[in-house]
């Protein structure tokens, strides 16, 4: 009976202390940073107003409607370079 308290005792104690390891590694929410535009070097929080902004954009660049992250990389940074001189 001993020994099954010692390995009760151990796991409790390893869960104890490998929970605060767990909660910090957590990597943040996305949505906190928003997207990334590398070239201004600057964050954008994608709501439904920066949605619009780019509903706009393809419309004025007659490009077929689509979400921005099926956007390829090129696509997206002519969008950022828009929407930099098309403040709100």
């Amino acid at each position: 009976m001993q020994r099954a308290d010692r390995y009760i005792a151990s796991f409790f104690l390893t869960i104890s202390l490998a929970t605060p390891v767990v909660v910090i590694a957590a990597p943040a929410p996305q949505e906190d940073r928003g997207v990334y535009d590398r070239d201004h070097k600057d964050y954008h929080k994608w709501n439904d107003h920066e949605n619009e902004y780019w509903h706009r954009y393809l419309n004025e660049q007659h490009r077929k409607d689509h979400e921005f992250t099926k956007a390829n990389k090129k696509e997206q940074e002519d969008y950022w370079n828009w929407r930099h001189s098309h403040p709100d």
